[in-house]
């Protein structure tokens, strides 16, 4: 757990440069997804670390905020409350880094195996620290591209990478389709240039890319066809223009 743990601390310390030093108009400002402005971007992954903290180290509180969000009652953003809803992008982003440390410090007392209940069906404490990761990675870059800010790339990509691949079946099931049965190979170039692999090597559909493309395309906020990646067999185009990891309606491509 260490380890996703102290990644996921590095992503958060990524993200600091990007909006660590904003103006309270820039904290309100249009991003490049649609809809969406910083405040409300960031409003979005705190409280995801907040529903995060609550099922790690409260079960009871958790059920109950976990129904009222089943039967539609409240989203996730209004479960924080009014008064963080309300506050200015300087303590908004204090309360996001206030909660991301209390969850990840939650995370790391788990065995990675752990069983944790969730939005869906529940996840190993592993994958709930990968998924966090995933987020803060995919909405770091809509507001890196939304204020010209260079967003690094590291080879903290592999969790991404890996979340996309087992949940290969997901992206399926989540648009009500069978999963096929057949392999698909990824062979990923990483941002230091070493080869990430996974699937027989013998797999007749295969997916070839640099790891930062995989997981634009993965997150869905690189369309297949604007991509550079490369893919041999139906089964692998098939999948690539469908792959979602988090359970939402499916989309053609977005930056939620």
């Amino acid at each position: 757990m260490d380890q996703i743990c102290d990644d996921l601390d590095a992503e958060t310390a990524a993200l600091i440069t990007v909006v660590g030093s904003l103006t309270e108009e820039q904290w309100r400002a249009p991003t490049v997804a649609e809809g969406w402005d910083t405040h409300e971007t960031i409003l979005h992954l705190g409280a995801a670390d907040w529903f995060g903290h609550l099922t790690l180290t409260d079960a009871a509180s958790f059920v109950i905020a976990h129904g009222r969000l089943l039967n539609g009652e409240v989203s996730l953003n209004e479960l924080v409350g009014l008064e963080v809803r309300a506050m200015s992008g300087r303590d908004l982003w204090q309360w996001f880094l206030d909660g991301r440390t209390a969850m990840n410090d939650a995370l790391r007392q788990r065995n990675p195996k752990d069983r944790i209940a969730w939005i869906g069906p529940e996840i190993g404490a592993r994958s709930m620290a990968t998924g966090r990761l995933m987020e803060t990675w995919t909405h770091s870059h809509d507001l890196a591209d939304s204020f010209g800010v260079e967003y690094p790339r590291t080879d903290r990509l592999r969790n991404i990478a890996h979340l996309g691949v087992v949940t290969r079946d997901f992206s399926y099931v989540n648009r009500g389709l069978e999963p096929p049965s057949e392999p698909v190979r990824v062979e990923l170039t990483s941002p230091n240039g070493d080869l990430w692999y996974w699937g027989p090597d013998d797999a007749a559909n295969i997916v070839t890319a640099s790891a930062y493309e995989f997981c634009k395309v993965l997150t869905r906020r690189t369309p297949l066809i604007e991509s550079t990646i490369e893919t041999k067999g139906t089964l692998a185009t098939e999948w690539m223009e469908i792959a979602q990891p988090w359970i939402e309606p499916p989309r053609i491509s977005d930056r939620a």
